[in-house]
């Protein structure tokens, strides 16, 4: 038994999400008859939702340092046009093009960071205002209709990953080489995670638990290799999803692994504490707020080049799911507490809601009500774990930090300055 334990922590109900999407996808693959597990499905349930969970990426950092962006859907519309807009009156090319939306984006996240850290106005009023400034914004410069966008972008938002190599493996070699790479990668993280914990002094470690833990996400990482690499000819792993899988992985080295990660949960933590530590509130809240728009502009870019063309509609109401997402993940309102792996979780679990009761034949208003209730019920499980002082949902499985974990670090960055205030 404490084996088991080791491989899947002391606490059970700390992997509720996981479990929960499993139990989705299982439970609407046979509720539709076959059509959720599929290539093709799973294809388009990632290229469709790699911008909402892009923002989530995103979100997860401001509300952990206790704000929320509001404005990421208005962002990344009004991004999209701007997009479309240059490329087709300023005859920008592609690429120039989409340098042009990044830094747009970057310039907007430099606006909201201006006035939360520097004028102390709160996120929520700050990206209301933003919210209703680029929402304008889009329909205004757009005419309230529809810009297409160059062709060469679409690779983008619906490409996929080249085929190449032989046929007898009978899959996208392209997407059989990123599952390898994926589980190895995985090994090498959970070995060298338990070798850290053993040098630290550690007791009671089990190496076998280790091995176990990696053979059955392994075995899950090849099988979703498979779900992906044998779809029809011309097919394979989406390339928004690349690019997500890519975003994934340096923000969770960035919020788990480097010194202005730490920042970030010991700012959300206590702010007070943190700045007495040396670290500057400012400067987190600025950078973070950057950061956000940044992505939401990745994430309009994506979107459009799917779309093929931009809309004045394009966002509206994705700040809601991406919020979602993060809530869903086991973030807290409070600030402090939330994680990227776990974030990703919540946004397939949204996900796979639409996509299943989709293909269910349930309607949109049926959808969100169950949404809203799946929400609901994900933050407030999350609440009665945090009262119990049990770890977020997928501490264990990754290796994420905790709130306490990070706080006592940062404490440790910089010795107290006396009047330091970090504002």
């Amino acid at each position: 038994m404490n084996a088991v334990k080791q491989v899947f922590g002391t606490d059970f109900r700390q992997f509720t999400m996981v479990f929960a999407l499993v139990a989705l996808l299982l439970g609407f693959h046979l509720a539709s008859g076959g059509k959720m597990l599929t290539p093709g499905n799973m294809q388009n349930l990632i290229a469709g939702n790699a911008y909402v969970l892009i923002l989530a990426i995103g979100m997860v950092m401001v509300i952990v340092i206790g704000h929320i962006d509001l404005s990421v859907g208005s962002v990344a519309g009004f991004v999209g046009m701007c997009v479309a807009l240059s490329a087709r009156d300023l005859h920008f090319p592609w690429w120039a093009a989409l340098l042009a939306g990044l830094v747009i984006g970057a310039l907007i996240g430099c606006w909201h960071g201006f006035w939360l850290a520097k004028i102390g106005i709160p996120g929520f009023i700050t990206t209301l205002a933003g919210m209703m400034l680029f929402r304008g914004g889009v329909i205004w410069i757009s005419g309230s209709v529809s810009v297409p966008v160059p062709p060469e972008l679409n690779v983008l938002g619906a490409g996929y990953l080249p085929e190449w190599g032989p046929a007898w493996t009978y899959l996208n070699n392209s997407t059989l080489l990123l599952g390898i790479l994926a589980i190895a990668l995985y090994a090498w993280s959970q070995i060298s995670t338990y070798r850290r914990r053993v040098a630290d002094g550690e007791t009671g470690l089990s190496f076998a638990a280790v091995i176990i833990r990696v053979v059955l996400v392994g075995a899950v990482l090849a099988y979703v290799t498979f779900l992906f690499g044998s779809g029809r000819p011309g097919t394979s792993f989406p390339v928004p999803g690349v690019i997500l899988v890519a975003l994934v992985i340096i923000y969770h080295v960035i919020t788990q692994r480097t010194t202005f990660g730490r920042h970030i949960y010991a700012v959300g933590g206590n702010k007070q504490a943190a700045a007495l530590s040396g670290v500057s509130v400012d400067k987190v809240y600025f950078l973070v707020m950057v950061n956000m728009s940044f992505l939401a502009a990745l994430a309009g870019i994506l979107f459009v080049a799917r779309a093929t063309s931009a809309g004045p509609s394009d966002g509206n109401m994705w700040e809601l799911d991406a919020i979602a997402a993060v809530f869903i993940g086991g973030a807290a309102v409070s600030g402090g507490i939330g994680t990227v792996t776990a974030t990703m979780i919540g946004g397939l679990v949204m996900a796979s809601l639409n996509s299943g009761l989709f293909l269910m034949g349930v309607g949109q208003d049926k959808t969100q009500v169950i949404k809203g209730l799946v929400l609901l019920a994900a933050v407030a499980f999350d609440v009665y774990n945090k009262q119990q002082g049990r770890p977020s949902i997928s501490g264990r499985l990754f290796g994420d930090r905790t709130k306490s974990e990070t706080t006592a670090e940062t404490v440790q960055i910089a010795p107290t300055t006396p009047g330091a205030t970090g504002q």
